[in-house]
């Protein structure tokens, strides 16, 4: 087969001719690492890999992050159930954010494969976080260089979660073990990155994680990141993937964002998920 990486409209690229089953060859790799690099977000089409090969193909990227706030596979703790059941109104990811920003290194990304779907909805949108900063004006983006934000999970899956994390935006919150969020210790990361796969600068806050500019209150943050995740969202950074039997996402946190649908209420839905482990962050210049 030939490789072919299709570049989308807003962010990500579609690669066919690859037979994940199989598995890739070394150049297979390096190229759909490129890829990764340079998209941000790559999707696989009629891949019907078993829970061992999604393993494996995980495991060829980096050491994998055990989830600790989402339900594990019975049978593979390193894959977390992301489901949706019939009787249930909320979902998990239904808000724009990013995965482990609240994490002191990061996750790369996780890889998420399609296993059972609703008859319509359960589209997944993801934006670029390089088309973003591109589009800033150059005084801005030298601005938002010199600052860093502090990122936290505990408003999402702490003790005191507030009732509108839980049925509104429905990120996980309450999913697991709410005592390992009150534990972690709140990182500041770079506004700015650059990237350490790509060499790109990318925004780096996110709606879900990012609770204030280091050194600002988050009264004064609020009006300047409310301006930032407006401008991210707008439909020229955006991708929606629509999901079929086979298909898998591999995004970037890093990168991109990411917003799950809750529009299939009344039908299941289950994806399981690999996340795999990062590196420190480092501030663009």
């Amino acid at each position: 087969m030939t490789m072919d990486i299709c570049p989308l409209e807003g962010v990500g690229a579609e690669i066919s001719g690859v037979d994940l089953v199989r598995g890739l060859s070394d150049a297979e790799f390096a190229t759909v690492r490129a890829a990764f690099a340079q998209h941000g977000v790559i999707f696989f089409r009629d891949q019907f890999i078993t829970e061992s090969q999604h393993i494996a193909f995980a495991r060829r990227w980096a050491p994998i992050n055990i989830n600790r706030f989402f339900a594990a596979h019975p049978d593979h703790p390193e894959i977390a159930l992301v489901s949706k059941e019939r009787d249930q109104r909320d979902n998990i990811g239904g808000g724009w954010h990013t995965d482990h920003s609240y994490d002191h290194i990061p996750a790369m990304g996780s890889i998420l494969v399609a296993r059972e779907l609703p008859e319509s909805g359960g589209n997944t949108l993801f934006a670029s976080m390089y088309a973003a900063y591109d589009a800033l004006s150059e005084g801005f983006q030298r601005m938002l260089r010199s600052l860093n934000a502090v990122h936290s999970a505990r408003h999402i899956f702490g003790e005191a979660a507030s009732t509108h994390y839980q049925q509104s935006d429905a990120r996980g919150a309450r999913i697991g073990n709410s005592a390992a969020a009150e534990h972690l210790q709140d990182p500041v990361h770079p506004v700015v990155i650059h990237h350490p796969l790509s060499g790109k600068k990318a925004l780096y806050v996110n709606p879900a994680f990012t609770t204030r500019f280091a050194g600002w209150t988050e009264e004064e943050s609020r009006p300047l990141l409310m301006q930032i995740y407006a401008h991210c969202m707008k439909p020229e950074f955006v991708h929606e993937f629509v999901w079929r039997p086979g298909s898998i996402a591999f995004w970037d946190n890093r990168a991109t964002w990411h917003f799950a649908r809750n529009d299939y209420h009344g039908q299941r839905r289950e994806m399981h998920r690999i996340t795999v482990e990062g590196e420190a962050l480092c501030a663009a210049h």
